[in-house]
Formats: structure tokens, C-alpha cells, sequence
């Protein structure tokens, strides 16, 4: 009887450790996806990480601050900040960029945001498959390593952001300019030569 406890015992243990041990590996594949991304990106791993908290700490202000009277979209790339979206007025626009510049850390904001009523549902569908053409688009063309380029889009508005040479820019935005459905292309990058 002793024999068949122990026997159940492992078999439980074991059992539980596999459960635990599969929860670990989308982590380790996601972190190995992340640290790959971070690799090839001209940021260092230091500023990724803040870019991805600065946006998060002025969406967070702007929505808390500014609430039914905005609708935006905060990016950063090198703690640099593009705003997009839609503000109710003039006030509430001024408002997101100074709210924006209080985030410590934060070199330069650009502020997109337009006058006029929260964009659609289908606007905004429309606008991720225009950014996912655009970035299909950089890296099928294989010009530069198209993870450079960050892609955002708003009525159909296409912003690049990244660290790239001029030429890099050239190419990004004559990509983006060549995609159907987009209206307008907006540089919002950093210059390296």
C-alpha cells in the first residue's frame, strides 16, 4: 500500500511540475521574442524599456486628465512623443501636449491630435491594416532593415518614427506613400547622419 502512495505521490509531483514548467515557455518565448526585437533595433535596451513606460505614463495622465474630451494615442521612439487622435477643442489639445511634457525623460513632442469627433470603429480597423501593409511593405522591399520604422497610423495618416539615416527616411515614406489607402505621410524621425 505504502508502495502504491509513493507511486501516486511522484506521479502527482511530476504532473504539477509539467503544468508549472508549460507556463514558463510562452514566457521564455516571448522574452526571446522581445530581446530579438530589442537586437535589432537602434535603441538600447535601456530606452526601449523607457519609451514603453513613458507611453504608458501619459496615456494613463492624458485619459485620467482630459477623459470624454480626448482621444489619443500616445507613441514614443527614443523618448520622443507623437500624439495622435482626436482632441474636442483647441484647449483640450494644448492640454495632452503640456500634460505629455511633464513625463520625465521625455526630449520632444509632436502633436497630431485634430479638432473633431472620436474617430470610428472601422476607422480605426482600417487604420492597423494600413499600418500591418506598411510594415509588410518595409520589410518585403528589403531597402533597410524595416524594424527601424515605427509605423503609425490615423485616418489613414501614416507617421513614421525611428533612428535612420536620411535616406532610410526617403525610402520609408516613398514605401508608405505607395500603400493604397493611405492620405498622408508624416516623418517623425530621428536623423543619425
Amino acid at each position: 500500500m505504502r508502495a502504491v502512495i509513493n507511486i501516486s505521490t511522484t506521479i502527482l509531483v511530476a504532473a504539477l511540475l509539467t503544468v508549472q514548467l508549460t507556463a514558463c515557455v510562452p514566457i521564455a518565448v516571448g522574452g526571446a521574442a522581445v530581446g530579438g526585437s530589442m537586437a535589432a533595433d537602434r535603441r538600447s535596451s535601456g530606452i526601449y524599456i523607457e519609451d514603453h513606460e513613458i507611453e504608458i505614463k501619459a496615456d494613463n495622465q492624458i485619459s485620467r486628465q482630459l477623459g470624454d474630451k480626448i482621444h489619443a494615442n500616445v507613441n514614443s521612439f527614443n523618448r520622443n512623443i507623437l500624439i495622435t487622435g482626436e482632441a474636442y477643442d483647441e484647449e483640450s489639445k494644448a492640454k495632452a501636449e503640456s500634460i505629455a511634457k511633464t513625463i520625465e525623460n521625455v526630449k520632444n513632442i509632436t502633436n497630431e491630435l485634430v479638432i473633431g469627433p472620436t474617430s470610428s470603429l472601422s476607422s480605426r480597423s482600417n487604420d492597423a491594416y494600413i499600418t500591418s501593409k506598411v510594415k509588410a511593405n518595409l520589410l518585403s522591399q528589403n531597402r533597410f532593415p524595416g524594424v527601424y520604422v515605427k509605423v503609425v497610423t490615423e485616418k489613414s495618416s501614416v507617421f513614421l518614427m525611428g533612428i535612420v539615416t536620411h535616406k532610410e527616411a526617403e525610402d520609408a515614406a516613398d514605401i508608405a506613400r505607395n500603400i493604397n489607402g493611405v492620405t498622408k505621410v508624416t516623418k517623425v524621425f530621428e536623423y543619425m547622419d
